[in-house]
């Protein structure tokens, strides 16, 4: 007689096998979540444990980078040459929507990588309603008696740096940030100075001298840096060039003057090494920045000293590679890049970014300049042909583009109050100095590079591991996902 029972029960083993051999439940978020946490629970703990973030960074501009590197190698044919951490043995795939968009900032997005829950555009490691604060992996880090460090390229009171030590209904509580970051207690933080230290109103204390208070040595030149060192104590490493945010300066830029993401890595790396380990977050802060201002070449040399910073990271490693693990990720997507432009169709010339040498808040600069001198009647685009040649890496205009650069100029020369802000204007300028957004748009597109926003997108981003623990990395999941991985490596119990 048919047993409907018993052949049901075999259909679904037998189903349930082809899925497990097939590995489809590997496409599972939570599946894998759980699964490989729980795997990992019995391996040994990551003892120094480092998280890159490229902010703005999926795949697109990490590999605009190896095109870059690879056609001033060969610009014969087509080849990659590959960043470091694009060759790390694991490799996954996150999802990075927010709780209230599946576009996400950096503060929603931040938080679901730190402290493991979504929250809205806007909130600082609390939960939807503004009610409930959330701990961060730094925290429980430090509570656990690993020393923590926090550096950025943006002022480190920005998004993604707070996330991991501060509790704030919005990012733009840059003061009130400022204040949790002496009282976190974490054992350095170096990049990028406070936004606003003495408020927003500029009528509060100097957060500088309340942090001071707090036992922080704060060093603002290369010599007092060069002397940090594991006795120094608890230290706040501001880089001696800054710019009107209050961040690095782009890598583009950068002179003799100020240190790098690279300096501000290896220096942390030792400051924090000791025998209870360290946990240290790593921002490229300003990929993002250029990605939304759709310069290209900005945000290619943004990712080149990413990989230096990693770099420091890596070494360390090769002296201790079975107690490090090395993350290196992105919170989001920022620009909407993409490799291929319909005017170039399969076509690409990247050695032509090289000829960018400055970045396009510097000709931001040469723009207000230039206004400053001159009247709309009187203003030509000629007159700007030799820095766009010496500085932009524009030269043999033609009648298309001597018409955007033309159209832009004229209201490049309007005071902000006068310039237009129907939707047509947005589209062609998203906000920025129109003659220097003109401009990048221009060599980008020869390049065969094209953008969809000024904004960021709501794709997946990438992620890249080696090291103890590293494995449980791989696959497909959501960034609060992130969290919980981290966690399971550094032996520290989660939510």
């Amino acid at each position: 007689m048919f047993n409907v029972k018993r052949h049901f029960k075999t259909i679904i083993t037998s189903v349930l096998a082809l899925v497990v051999s097939f590995g489809i439940l590997g496409l599972q978020t939570q599946a894998v979540s759980a699964q490989t946490t729980q795997r990992n629970t019995t391996a040994k703990k990551a003892k120094y444990v480092f998280m890159f973030i490229g902010d703005g960074m999926s795949a697109t501009q990490a590999n605009a980078a190896e095109i870059y590197l690879g056609s001033l190698k060969n610009s014969a044919a087509p080849e990659l040459v590959k960043l470091n951490f694009s060759k790390f043995p694991v490799q996954g795939l996150k999802t990075t929507y927010a709780a209230d968009s599946f576009i996400p900032d950096s503060a929603s997005s931040g938080t679901a990588m730190a402290s493991g829950y979504k929250t809205v555009d806007g909130v600082i490691n609390m939960d939807p309603a503004k009610k409930v604060k959330y701990t961060s992996m730094a925290e429980s880090a430090k509570k656990s008696g690993m020393k923590v460090g926090i550096v950025s390229s943006v002022s480190i009171d920005h998004a993604t740096p707070a996330v991991f030590y501060a509790h704030q209904t919005s990012r733009n509580n840059y003061y009130d940030i400022a204040l949790e970051l002496g009282k976190s207690g974490f054992d350095y933080f170096g990049g990028g100075g406070f936004n606003q230290p003495t408020g927003k109103n500029k009528d509060q204390e100097d957060v500088y001298e309340i942090v001071k208070r707090d036992g922080y040595t704060i060093t603002r030149t290369k010599e007092d840096f060069e002397k940090i060192n594991k006795q120094t104590g608890k230290v706040y490493a501001v880089n001696p060039v800054l710019d009107k945010s209050n961040a690095m300066p782009y890598a583009i830029n950068q002179d003799s003057a100020s240190l790098s993401l690279a300096d501000f890595t290896r220096k942390g790396i030792e400051v924090l090494e000791n025998p209870q380990g360290f946990f240290m977050m790593v921002e490229s802060g300003k990929i993002d920045w250029a990605c939304h201002a759709n310069d290209a070449a900005t945000s290619i040399k943004e990712v080149i000293a990413f990989e230096e910073a990693i770099a420091e990271a890596i070494k360390f490693y090769q002296k201790h590679p079975n107690d490090t693990l090395i993350v290196v990720t992105g919170d989001h997507e920022t620009g909407g890049l993409g490799i291929g432009f319909a005017g170039t169709k399969y076509n690409t010339s990247f050695p032509l970014l090289k000829n960018q040498k400055i970045s396009y808040d510097e000709f931001d600069k040469v723009v207000a300049q230039y206004r400053a001198s001159h009247t709309p009647e009187t203003a030509k685009i000629e007159d700007f042909y030799g820095v766009l040649s010496d500085k932009m890496g524009l030269n043999n205009l033609k009648e298309l583009e001597l018409n955007q650069l033309k159209e832009a100029l004229k209201v490049s020369m309007l005071a902000a109050s006068e310039r237009p802000t129907d939707d047509k204007t947005y589209l062609l300028y998203g906000g920025y100095e129109p003659l220097s957004i003109t401009v990048t748009h221009i060599l980008n597109q020869r390049a065969g590079i094209g953008w969809t926003t000024y904004a960021h997108t709501g794709v997946p981003v990438p992620l890249y591991a080696i090291g103890q623990g590293s494995e449980i990395f791989s696959g497909y999941y959501d960034d609060t996902d992130t969290y919980q991985k981290f966690m399971s490596v550094m032996k520290l119990a989660s939510k």
